[in-house]
């Protein structure tokens, strides 16, 4: 059998509900790796296109591939993380949504690449809940991700996440300060202490603040 009708082959059984036993799951995430990091683009394809019905176990063996040297490669198992996060976040899933909140948080760890936690925080600001908030809070603290984890933890909903939002203000250097204020704005929280940095000017200006009459 060429690999060609082996990956179509593979698609018809993942997606007609063949893979409910552990050693089948486990048999096709091994072939959606090997038909994503295979040379023929259009068997990648196919093996992206139904990543869905592997599921959240595939999440962790496609993040490896996001920094590697192949970028088609890279490309495709990104692609095929985010089919099966939405897959995971569609409406009557909450047991595939936990499945694969499970399987991202670990990849939020400090020793995994940049490459692999900034698409995890945007999954997570998908299918999170007050489960995700202390791990994206602690990236709060880091550069090259706090612009991430913040906008994630505005777009998660609870009390939780909000009060990791309203935690980080004080401390957080000046100039990250307008953010975490745009974001507290933007869910409701009034912040009187802290410019809307839409006002601020970013050059020198002549125009005088208006005198009270």
């Amino acid at each position: 059998m060429t690999i060609g009708k082996e990956a179509a082959v593979w698609a018809s059984t993942v997606g007609a509900g063949a893979l409910a036993a552990q050693a089948g799951q486990t048999a096709a995430v091994q072939d959606l790796i090997k038909f994503i990091t295979g040379e023929d683009e259009t068997v990648r394809g196919k093996a992206w296109l139904n990543a869905h019905a592997v599921g959240p176990g595939a999440i962790a063996p496609l993040a490896a591939l996001l920094s590697g040297q192949e970028q088609e490669v890279s490309r495709a198992a990104r692609r095929a993380m985010w089919r099966i996060v939405r897959d995971a976040g569609r409406p009557g899933a909450d047991a595939l949504r936990q499945q694969a909140v499970g399987e991202l948080l670990p990849l939020l760890a400090d020793g995994q690449p940049r490459a692999v936690r900034y698409e995890v925080v945007w999954m997570l600001s998908e299918l999170g809940g007050d489960e995700c908030v202390a791990p994206l809070a602690k990236l709060l603290a880091a550069p090259d991700l706090r612009e991430d984890a913040r906008a994630a933890l505005q777009r998660i909903p609870g009390d939780r996440s909000l009060a990791a939002l309203r935690d980080a203000l004080p401390a957080a250097p000046a100039d990250y300060k307008p953010a975490l204020a745009a974001s507290l704005r933007a869910r409701g929280v009034q912040v009187s202490d802290v410019p809307d940095a839409k006002l601020v000017p970013t050059k020198q200006t002549k125009v005088k603040p208006a005198q009270p009459e």
